[in-house]
This record gives C-alpha cells, structure tokens and sequence, in this order.
C-alpha cells in the first residue's frame, strides 16, 4: 500500500483545469480533484537555467540502438498512421530527437521545436498533420496553454502522440522513479488524459503503456 501522506487542509490550484488539489505526496504533490492531475506546486519548478541544465545531460544519442528502441512506439505509430506526403512537428525535441531521426530515414518531414534548443517560434504558427512529443508533457508549466496550441497546431484529422510514464493506483508513489526527476512537474492519470481530450475537442484517444494518441476526428 503506498504510504502517502494526505494533508486535507492543504490545497493548491491545479496548473491544467485550476480546479483545487490536495496534498498528496508529503508537501512535493498534489492532485486534482476534478482532471486527478498530479502536480508540484509552482514554486518547486525548476528554473530556465537549472532545466536546461538538467537536459543537457541527458545522453541524447540518436545512434544510440536502446534509445532508438525506447523512441520505437512513437514511431510504429507515425509509420502506421501517416506516409511521407504529411507533414510534423517534433514538439519538445530536446538536444537529440531519435524520433525525428528515425522518422527522417523513412523519407518522412518533420520538423523540430523546443524551447531550449530548437527554439523556432516560427514553426508554430502553420498547422501539421501530426505531433509528437516524447518524454515532453510531464515537463509542462502550463499544461493547460500547451494542449490548447498543440490542438490548434493539429490540422483536420491529425493526430498527437505523446509518451510519458501514467500514474496508476497501483503504483508505489514514495518510491516510484519518475517523480525524482525534478524537471517532471506534473503526472497524468487515465482520467486526466480524458478530461483533456474532453476539455480541448480531440475526438478520440487511445491509450497504450506509454503511449498516448490523440485524434482531433475519425481517423
């Protein structure tokens, strides 16, 4: 049974649905009451600096065959779902995208955004038939502003992939390795995952392990 520690009395406003969260990892997380976000309270977010830094040591190699193996459900997905006349975005590229890379050698296009090392705005402001992002959404500050422009950057029958670690009751919080990365900010749930769908006008979503997929119509 996970020994997390529940204050009642203590309360935070979720960054997502802004809905009011309670304590529900010792003073370090909260969940949502309505979207069952889990979160940090924003002044444990990392600053610009200490986050760049931190992914700066992440071992990005895109010849790297375990990280082109870790990427693979992202990319069966695109393959699957779309052929080298679509067009996509790498959102939260990173310092290496071995999706991008993986997807490139396919003949497929597809460019890369991130704030930190790809940072070209210009890139968000035409529409794609697909997005990823891998390893992207539990860095969010504010969820809420970056699914409404992921939604808005999605043409008509498109398709957003994303991978992160979901949170499940079953899970042993205290000792459960993704949170200890101080650059993951907040956790999803099924239920939050439905409740953006719901909140931001995807049509479907599918989820996967790891994988996430959501669809702005039948596709």
């Amino acid at each position: 049974m996970n020994s997390i520690v529940k204050q009642d009395e203590a309360k935070e406003a979720c960054p997502l649905c802004h809905n009011k969260g309670k304590a529900f990892y010792k003073n370090e997380f909260y969940e949502c009451s309505q979207c069952s976000l889990i979160f940090r309270p924003k002044p444990q977010y990392p600053n610009p600096t200490a986050e760049k830094l931190r992914y700066e040591k992440h071992q990005n190699d895109v010849q790297d065959k375990g990280y082109q193996q870790f990427v693979s459900p992202i990319v069966s997905a695109v393959l699957q779902d779309y052929s080298i006349k679509e067009t996509g975005l790498d959102f939260g590229a990173g310092s290496g995208s071995a999706v991008s890379k993986l997807l490139e050698d396919k003949g497929y296009s597809i460019k890369q955004y991130d704030p930190f090392f790809h940072d070209y705005p210009e890139l968000l402001t035409t529409t794609y038939d697909y997005i990823v992002c891998c390893e992207v959404i539990e860095h969010f500050h504010n969820p809420a502003k970056e699914f409404q422009l992921l939604k808005e950057l999605l043409k008509e029958d498109g398709s957003l992939y994303c991978m992160t670690n979901l949170y499940k009751k079953e899970i042993d919080f205290p000792s459960w390795y993704y949170k200890n990365d101080f650059t993951h900010v907040m956790f999803y749930q099924q239920k939050t995952l439905e409740w953006i769908k719901e909140k931001f006008g995807f049509f479907s979503i599918e989820i996967d392990n790891t994988l996430i997929k959501l669809t702005t119509s039948r596709h």
